[in-house]
């Protein structure tokens, strides 16, 4: 198991693919070019299962103070996500105080943001078994379980056992990862007109 995965540490799990319109192979490297300038990057993403101020904040806030670092960790999928490329030209903290999103950043047809460095590629399995929902309306709930249908994304305690009745369910497969650094998950949107 990549040396992330292990009991004790939390991730914020999340499927990626083509995104308004763009394919995920070009989206790392707009990410990689933009980390390089910026020293970090916006991860675009929508839903409500990871709100930036009522769960990837205090998430990623609360195991940062324990001395830990969340890893945003993506499983490529297929997507046809295509909502229009618009670049957001502003991001919030709070969802109330709004500053213009650095040139060098890019990040489009989203509501929300995780904030992130040291993109890369990296593969390996995450038994989503061996896991649970740190944060929000469903806590505690087996990641296996929770992460299906339209459900896409987590913040995911690891554990080393798997939870419950056995699940037959194969581990998802990893292929990219950042570190994810404050303040963490952003709002972004276009300026009003």
């Amino acid at each position: 198991m990549f040396s992330i995965i292990k009991p004790g540490s939390r991730v914020l799990y999340m499927k990626v693919g083509n995104h308004a319109s763009e394919p995920l192979d070009k989206i790392l490297e707009r990410k990689t070019k933009e980390i390089e300038d910026e020293g970090m990057a916006f991860w675009g993403y929508g839903g409500s299962t990871c709100h930036p101020v009522t769960v990837v904040q205090p998430f990623a806030r609360s195991f940062e103070e324990q001395g830990g670092t969340i890893y945003l960790v993506m499983e490529p999928m297929d997507s046809k996500h295509f909502a229009p490329a618009v670049r957001a030209e502003e991001f919030s903290i709070d969802g109330l105080n709004w500053k213009p999103i650095p040139a060098g950043v890019n990040v489009t047809g989203s509501r929300y943001a995780v904030v992130i460095k040291n993109l890369h590629r990296e593969e390996f399995e995450l038994p989503l078994a061996q896991t649970r929902v740190a944060l929000g309306n469903s806590m505690g709930a087996v990641g296996s379980k929770y992460i299906s249908g339209r459900v896409d994304k987590a913040c995911l305690e690891v554990s080393d056992t798997a939870h419950g009745a056995v699940d037959d369910r194969p581990p998802v497969r990893i292929g990219l990862v950042a570190e994810v650094v404050k303040p963490y998950a952003v709002f972004v949107r276009n300026l009003p007109k």
